[in-house]
């Protein structure tokens, strides 16, 4: 084999070469970590070709060891010569997109309804009626951010163990009837207890459900599919506004505030929900049978080799771990010391700052520069119509020019003029005015799915990627315990001091994601070198011998 291999130049992760082609079969060895077109416009590929990474006999039988050896869930399906059309696995996607993806937006619209309904129910007299401040509200959003960060990682190690399909509906019904609860709130001690309970059970479904939604999706599909993923934050928010609107009106019913039936009335949606959840979500793709779903289950046996062949052919990697296979602690500590990822969970700590407090207290604020509360939930509205379209906007010009960190960063280049302005206007400018600005604010594209789907690529292993995606959320949630503390009940109602400190992180941001990207490219060319000096037979040795995985692997070039 190493007679026939000519020696690898990779240069950048940017345009796949005659060298790289004729050498596809000793890097799909390396797993998807091997040098791909990396700014090149993504063209999304269907159908079996004779040309991938198991097309080498010897790869295949290396790699089905590894299946074997791992017990992966799947490997019955593992077929290196299965053929399919691409009109039959474009098929195949839109019946996942139906049967896994949107069931998961529906979970995170559930989980989003019981973070976000706080930001309505104070626009009914809540904090007063239970004896409570803005600065009370600030400590009981920084006790439920704190436990929710706590709970990423136990969490997400809990779900590997049993599986997120047996996980992830357990801790939603939990969530939705401690939610339901806020409904007999009588003081400030009940509230952080609540909160802190809401955290604990909320922390780890974001990082479970990415790490689940992996083993249905090519790497190339999942950013688009994160982005609507996430559209269920501003569909929540709209919904939610409307539902608020109607349901804050019941005031005086049973003596009740409004608010108290905000909280009581979704929690028994969502309970609903997490009930229904336990019959929606299968472990894997080999394992939609159940009562439930039905005796043959989603899919066929053709449309089973499909799905598996297709993710195998896309990343290897995702075959070397079962799916109820547990992370132990040297494999936790090794996904802990990978320094290389941490610039990535630099960026989830601070990029989503900036537009918090405003979306936060954006009902609040409202109702204190005189809008009434039917008026501060609808005006709500529009902001969150234009967030969800330009979230959907960026992720697709990111997969389409396969560029991640400068498309990243428009999300705090858009924020920049309107906190500016916020920090300049003047005090008597008129209530519409400012609402424009933090409407314009508020519809920043949303860089989420891009980040989120960034860090699982450059895990490059499931066993990296399962930690990997919790310590990034765990960052994320740091950020916005950091957030939630920076409007304070001394700079109500225009929070100038407020509005400035945003202003010096949106900066900040910007120039991170640029220092980012010259990072991970200094981080290849590192990498280049030290395979470039290699002779083919060493390159041949070290992909056949290797005890390096995921990102430590010579050949992984990293996505930027």
């Amino acid at each position: 084999m190493a007679s026939e291999l000519k020696k690898v130049e990779i240069s950048e992760p940017d345009l796949e070469s005659k060298e790289t082609k004729e050498t596809s079969s000793l890097k799909g060895i390396a797993n998807s970590g091997r040098p791909s077109k990396e700014t090149a416009p993504e063209v999304e590929e269907y159908g079996s070709t004779g040309d991938h990474v198991f097309s080498d006999p010897s790869v295949a039988e290396h790699w089905r060891g590894v299946y074997e050896k791992a017990r992966y869930e799947n490997r019955h399906r593992f077929d290196p010569d299965y053929k399919w059309t691409a009109e039959e696995e474009r098929r195949l996607v839109r019946k996942i997109d139906a049967r896994i993806m949107v069931w998961a937006w529906v979970m995170f619209c559930a989980l989003d309804m019981h973070r976000r309904n706080i930001n309505r129910a104070i626009s009914d007299n809540m904090l007063a009626e239970i004896g409570m401040n803005t600065n009370d509200y600030n400590y009981g959003q920084t006790i439920f951010l704190a436990c929710f960060l706590a709970a990423e990682l136990p969490s997400g190690l809990i779900s590997k163990k049993l599986g997120a399909d047996v996980w992830i509906p357990t801790i939603m019904l939990g969530w939705s009837v401690t939610a339901m609860s806020q409904a007999f709130l009588k003081n400030r001690a009940g509230f952080y207890a609540i909160k802190a309970l809401l955290g604990l059970l909320m922390g780890g479904f974001i990082p479970d459900i990415v790490l689940w939604l992996t083993y249905f999706y090519k790497s190339r599909e999942l950013p688009l599919r994160l982005a609507w993923f996430w559209t269920a934050l501003s569909t929540v928010n709209i919904v939610g506004s409307l539902l608020a609107a109607g349901i804050l009106q019941m005031r005086g019913i049973n003596g009740w505030g409004g608010w108290r039936w905000l909280f009581l009335i979704e929690g028994l949606l969502t309970t609903l929900i997490g009930i229904f959840s336990w019959g929606l979500m299968p472990p894997g793709p080999t394992q939609t049978r159940h009562w439930f779903r039905g005796k043959n289950g989603w899919f066929s046996e053709h449309e089973e080799f499909i799905l598996v062949n297709r993710l195998l052919r896309d990343d290897p990697s995702k075959g070397d771990m079962n799916n109820r296979q547990a992370v132990g602690p040297m494999l936790l500590l090794k996904a802990v010391k990978d320094w290389e990822m941490w610039p990535l969970y630099i960026v989830g700590l601070t990029m989503y700052i900036p537009p918090a407090p405003p979306a936060n207290y954006l009902s609040y604020i409202l109702r204190q520069i005189g809008f009434s509360v039917f008026e501060a939930n609808l005006l709500a509205i529009p902001s969150q119509f234009l967030f969800a379209v330009n979230l959907l906007v960026v992720t697709w010009i990111s997969r389409r020019v396969n560029e991640r960190s400068i498309v990243s960063s428009s999300s705090n280049i858009w924020i920049f003029p309107w906190v500016l302005a916020l920090v300049l206007l003047p005090d008597n400018a008129s209530p519409w005015v400012r609402y424009a600005m933090l409407t314009g604010l508020l519809s920043y594209p949303y860089c989420h799915a891009i980040l989120v789907a960034w860090n699982a690529k450059n895990s490059n292993a499931v066993r990296t990627r399962a930690v990997s995606a919790a310590l990034y959320n765990m960052f994320v949630q740091s950020g916005n315990i950091i957030s939630s503390n920076i409007y304070r009940d001394d700079d109500q109602p225009l929070y100038r001091r407020g509005n400035r400190i945003l202003l010096g992180i949106t900066v900040f941001n910007i120039v991170l994601l640029y220092f980012v990207k010259a990072f991970y490219i200094w981080r290849n060319k590192v990498r280049d070198r030290r395979w470039n000096a290699m002779t083919p037979e060493e390159q041949e040795n070290y992909v056949l011998t290797t005890k390096d995985e995921g990102m430590q692997r010579l050949d992984f070039r990293f996505a930027h």
